[in-house]
């Protein structure tokens, strides 16, 4: 029976179980399928396909040195199995579980629906220490993820009997562009393993020793970070592979490096843990956690929302970041943090279409990464501390010399210190003396002032409605939420392999 191997955010040939597996058990057929309805969704962007088309090339060659060819097709996935079922009869189905946004999560159920009315197993592995259903018990969940970890696979087998489909597109033929973005992206991270490779070994031989105290700063987050991320949302580098150079360097790690090492394996932690909470509460992608908190106040002016968006607030620090952001297709965390505090704290933006533009600007985008950090720092999860970040004071700390906001805020690069991280309170007569500061705008609001209105609108609620944060609550006492606050889980279709 023919193996149908469908890559996803898995694209690499090492550690990959479905192609191991599949391998195995017949000829295969290792497919890609272009979904142009999910690239027109607000939270996808061309700059992402640019990545995953650099990371689809460099498979193709994987795939080559296995014996095999990666088939890429356009259309949806349910029309592509039909036609490779008409020409090749029976088939099985491999591919890592994904837990992407709710438009993957649908064309995930009706996949799975397809193949329950086809007779047609499809049968799904790990990639990330997440698990399917509702959400479990930290500490047993962090066990059963370090079991899983340990799970090393041995690297896959040449493929001795390879099938192609006659609707694949020749190499030169894969889309060069899948749709228009906005803005250009010139400093964006290549994709495909070998680039990938590259950076896992540069960071835990060379570049990792500052990673602990280095990944909030401007000057300094992109040089001793990771730089990973894309890599590991893509899956041309597994999480286990990660795990495990990771753990080869702290076993000869001494002083700062073992520290550094540390702290990245935590943040390795961390990147399940929030992926699973997306896996067990799909809604988060449009819901609010403490739904009550739907009741805050929101500005739909689309003058504020473009003004954020293009960085041109009038604070200095956030419009950086975000044309930053532009042109790398990526920010280190502490920005990202501030970027979206101020658009939903103090311009009191949509929390929903603020999450959706960055989404489709982070070449990165994970979506259980993103969604749930989205909600921590609009203050609408059960995380204990509300983070509402004063920009001037961010600019202060972690840009004090101003090299970062001069760089890529050009109108004021003239401008003197005292006034660089405050320009609108430039005097007037000397606005003009400075060139290009005349042209910079003020920022829109007062800061201080709507970050204390915002702070005192979600107290209110919260007073009102019983709600209690978990570092407020008394010992011993449980936190009353409201009905709904907890979306459901994707349930468990245990007829279909524990798939939903």
């Amino acid at each position: 029976m023919l193996q149908v191997v469908w890559f996803k955010r898995d694209l690499r040939s090492s550690d990959h179980a479905p192609l191991q597996v599949a391998a195995k058990h017949g000829p295969v057929l290792c497919l890609y399928v272009v979904e142009r309805d999910y690239w027109q969704l607000p939270d996808t962007s061309d700059r992402q396909w640019q990545f995953v088309r650099e990371s689809l090339q460099d498979l193709h060659h994987q795939l080559q040195a296995l014996g095999a060819a990666l088939q890429v097709v356009e259309g949806d996935l349910i029309t592509t199995l039909n036609a490779i079922r008409a020409q090749h009869g029976p088939l099985a189905l491999h591919s890592h579980e994904e837990t992407g946004n709710l438009w993957s999560f649908a064309r995930d159920t009706a996949v799975a629906r397809w193949c329950r009315q086809q007779q047609v197993v499809w049968r799904q592995y790990k990639q990330f220490g997440v698990q399917r259903g509702s959400e479990r018990n930290r500490d047993q969940w962090s066990q059963w993820r370090q079991q899983w970890l340990e799970q090393l696979p041995a690297p896959c087998a040449p493929i001795t009997h390879s099938v192609a489909t006659s609707a694949a597109l020749a190499p030169a033929q894969w889309p060069q562009s899948v749709k228009t973005d906005p803005l250009p992206c010139p400093g964006r991270q290549p994709g495909g393993r070998t680039a990938g490779l590259a950076l896992l070994q540069s960071f835990t031989q060379q570049r990792g020793e500052q990673y602990r105290g280095s990944l909030s700063r401007t000057d300094s987050a992109a040089r001793h970070g990771s730089r990973l991320s894309a890599h590991l949302a893509y899956g041309t580098l597994s999480l286990r592979e990660v795990c495990a150079a990771t753990q080869r360097a702290q076993a000869s790690a001494t002083g700062r490096w073992r520290q550094s090492l540390a702290a990245f394996a935590s943040r390795l932690w961390w990147h399940c843990h929030f992926i699973q909470k997306l896996e067990s509460q799909p809604t988060i992608e449009t819901t609010p956690q403490i739904t009550v908190l739907q009741q805050l106040p929101s500005c739909s002016d689309l003058e504020r929302l473009q003004r954020w968006q293009f960085g041109t607030t009038g604070w200095p620090l956030v419009d950086a970041a975000m044309r930053y952001l532009h042109h790398h297709g990526w920010v280190n965390f502490r920005m990202r943090a501030m970027l979206v505090s101020v658009a939903t704290h103090t311009l009191q933006l949509p929390w929903q279409c603020v999450a959706e533009w960055l989404a489709g600007q982070f070449v990165d985008y994970e979506p259980g990464i993103h969604y749930p950090q989205v909600q921590m720092q609009s203050g609408l999860s059960w995380n204990p501390v509300l983070r509402i970040y004063n920009p001037t004071t961010q600019a202060q700390q972690l840009d004090p010399d101003g090299r970062f906001i001069r760089r890529w805020v050009p109108e004021l690069a003239n401008t003197p210190d005292a006034w660089l991280q405050q320009p609108w309170q430039l005097p007037t007569t000397l606005r003009q003396r400075f060139a290009g500061a005349a042209d910079y705008p003020p920022p829109m609001v007062d800061h201080q002032l709507a970050n204390r209105q915002r702070k005192a609108a979600i107290a209110a609620i919260e007073q009102r409605e019983g709600i209690i944060r978990p570092s407020q609550r008394p010992a011993g006492s449980t936190n009353r939420r409201q009905r709904g606050s907890n979306p459901p889980a994707r349930a468990v279709n245990k007829q279909q392999l524990s798939l939903f």
